[in-house]
C-alpha cells in the first residue's frame, strides 16, 4: 500500500523552510499527528510524509491513499489538494481540527474524514479500504493507546528546532469560550499511562524536548508523579500550563527539578471583565506580576497568550498591553488576533459580525470580524504594532541581561533567547510594522452589527 501523508501550509508559511535567513525552524516542532498516522500503517505500506513547509507535494498520482491534516487556516490548500488527487480516483482521508469541527464540510473534498485523535480510527480505516468498504466518518479515542515510539527519523533533524516533541496529556477540562480545545476534547482531559511517557522520553537522544500538551499540569496528582518518574532523566523541556501553578510552590519545585525551563501560559488579557465573560476569570491580572516573579524563581522563564480584539479593548489596549508586558517580566509573548473558528461557539456568536470568510485568514494574524470599539485596519494594525515593539533588538537586549541574572543562568535562559530572535526574524520576514492607533487616530464609525446583541457588562 502506497500512502501520502500531507500537513499543508498556507500563506507566507508554504516553503518559508527553504530560506536560509528567518526560515521559521524555531516554530516547527511537532509533526505527531502524521508521524502517528505512520506508526499504525502496515509495516510494509510505502509512506510518502510531507511537510509543505519545506517540502514539494509530490507529483506523483500512484497513490492507494492520500491523508491530509488541516486547521482553519490551512483548510483550503488542503480541499485544493484533496480536490487534485480525488481527480486520479484516490481516496483521499481528511482529519484534523478543522474536519473535526466541520465533518460536513470537509467530506466535501474527501471521501473519509476521522474525527477526533486518530488512534483507533485510523487501523480500522486502512482495513475498511482494503476491503472496498471505507466509511465517511471514522472517530478516534482520546484514550486509545498511544504508539511506544514514532518514527521521528523521516524527519529532517536541520529544519526543526527539534523533532523530539511528544505529549503526556491531551484535552483541557477549561471551557475558555475562544479556544477551541475545549470544543474539540468536549472539555475532557486525558492522560497517557505515566510508564509509556518516561519510557518514550528516555528514548530521546537529545538533553531538549517538549511537551505538546493544551495543558499539562491540570491533573495535579497525575503531573507531579510524572515529574517525579522524569526527574532522574536529566532533561530539559518546556510545556504548556495555566498560571494558577505559580500559586503550587511544591508542583513549581517538582517542574524545576524535572528539567523544566519554559512555560507558555495563556494570559490573554489585562482586562478582569473580559476574562470573566470569556470563562477565564480563573486568571486574575491583578496577580499577573507576583505569578511571573514566582516563576522566575524556579529558573523558568515565561511565554505569554496575548489576544486582543475582544469587545472592551479600544485604540488605547495596546500602548498599555505592551507596558504592562514589560513590566510584570515577561519573556515572550505570542500575539494573536481574536478569532471565531467555525465549528465553535464563537463562531456562531460572531456570524453577524463577520467580515472575511477566506479561512486562510483564520491563522490569528488577520482580522475577520467587525471590532465593537475600533475599525478593523485599527485592530490590525495596533496589533503589528506591540508585535514588532516587543521584539525590537533593543528590548530583546534589554532582557538578555535579565536572563542572565536569572536562576540557571543562561543555560536555562537561553531558550527565550533564541525565541526572542525567531520571533525577530518573523518580523522581518514577514514585514511586520504596523502603528499605534492612538497616537494615529482615524475616524471610527461604530458598526451597528457589532454593536448588537452584547453581554451589559460590555457596555459599562
Amino acid at each position: 500500500m502506497k500512502i501520502l501523508l500531507i500537513s499543508p501550509a498556507s500563506g507566507c508559511w508554504r516553503k518559508v523552510g527553504r530560506r536560509k535567513l528567518f526560515n521559521g525552524r524555531t516554530f516547527r516542532f511537532s509533526m505527531l499527528s502524521l508521524l502517528t498516522l505512520v506508526k499504525l500503517s502496515p509495516y510494509d505500506a510505502q509512506i510518502t510524509l510531507i511537510d509543505e513547509q519545506i517540502d514539494e507535494v509530490p507529483p506523483d498520482t500512484d497513490f492507494d491513499l492520500v491523508g491530509i491534516t488541516c486547521m482553519t487556516a490551512t483548510a483550503p490548500r488542503a480541499f485544493e489538494l484533496a480536490d487534485h488527487y480525488r481527480k486520479y480516483n484516490i481516496p483521499v482521508v481528511l482529519g484534523g481540527f478543522f474536519p473535526t469541527l466541520n465533518p460536513d464540510l470537509a467530506l466535501q473534498h474527501c471521501d473519509a474524514v476521522v474525527i477526533g485523535p486518530a488512534m483507533d480510527a485510523w487501523p480500522k480505516l486502512l482495513d475498511d479500504l482494503r476491503a472496498n468498504r471505507l466509511q465517511k466518518r471514522y472517530y478516534g479515542n482520546p484514550a486509545g493507546q498511544v504508539p511506544a515510539s514514532l518514527p521521528r527519523h523521516l524527519l529532517d533533524k536541520s529544519k526543526y528546532s527539534t523533532t523530539y516533541a511528544t505529549y503526556a496529556t491531551m484535552g483541557c477540562r477549561n471551557r475558555c469560550k475562544f479556544c477551541s480545545i475545549g470544543t474539540l476534547y468536549k472539555s475532557q482531559h486525558y492522560c497517557r499511562p505515566i510508564p509509556d511517557v518516561i519510557a518514550e522520553i528516555r528514548s530521546f537522544p537529545s538533553r531538549f524536548f517538549m511537551f505538546v500538551d493544551d495543558n499539562l499540569t491540570q491533573n495535579r496528582e497525575y503531573i507531579l508523579n510524572l515529574l517525579k518518574e522524569l526527574a532522574p532523566l536529566k532533561k530539559k523541556w518546556i510545556t504548556q500550563a495555566s498560571i494558577e501553578i505559580a500559586d503550587d510552590p511544591d508542583l513549581l519545585s517538582a517542574l524545576q527539578t524535572a528539567g523544566c525551563v519554559g512555560l507558555f501560559i495563556g494570559l490573554e488579557s489585562f482586562t478582569q471583565s473580559v476574562l470573566t465573560l470569556t470563562e477565564k476569570g480563573f486568571n486574575v491580572p491583578f496577580h499577573y506580576k507576583k505569578a511571573v516573579e514566582t516563576i522566575h524563581r524556579y529558573g523558568i522563564f515565561v511565554e505569554a497568550g496575548i489576544i486582543f480584539g475582544f469587545d472592551n479593548d479600544d485604540i488605547h489596549i495596546f500602548q498599555s498591553t505592551l507596558d504592562l508586558l514589560e513590566d510584570i517580566g515577561i519573556d515572550a509573548v505570542q500575539v494573536s488576533i481574536l478569532t471565531s473558528l467555525p465549528g465553535t461557539p464563537l463562531y456562531e456568536e460572531f456570524k453577524p459580525r463577520i467580515t472575511d470568510s477566506d479561512w486562510e485568514h483564520y491563522d490569528y494574524r488577520h482580522v475577520v470580524f467587525q471590532p465593537r470599539l475600533m475599525s478593523a485596519a485599527q485592530l490590525q494594525a495596533g496589533t503589528d504594532w506591540v508585535i514588532r515593539r516587543f521584539y525590537s533588538p533593543w528590548r530583546i537586549l534589554r532582557r538578555t541581561l535579565r536572563w542572565l541574572a536569572a536562576p540557571g543562568g543562561l543555560s536555562n535562559f537561553i531558550y527565550p533567547f533564541v525565541l526572542n530572535w525567531a520571533y525577530f526574524g518573523r518580523v522581518i520576514s514577514f514585514k511586520i510594522k504596523g502603528y499605534n492607533p492612538a497616537l494615529q487616530p482615524l475616524p471610527f464609525v461604530p458598526n451597528p452589527i457589532a454593536q448588537k446583541n452584547l453581554h451589559p457588562t460590555f457596555l459599562s
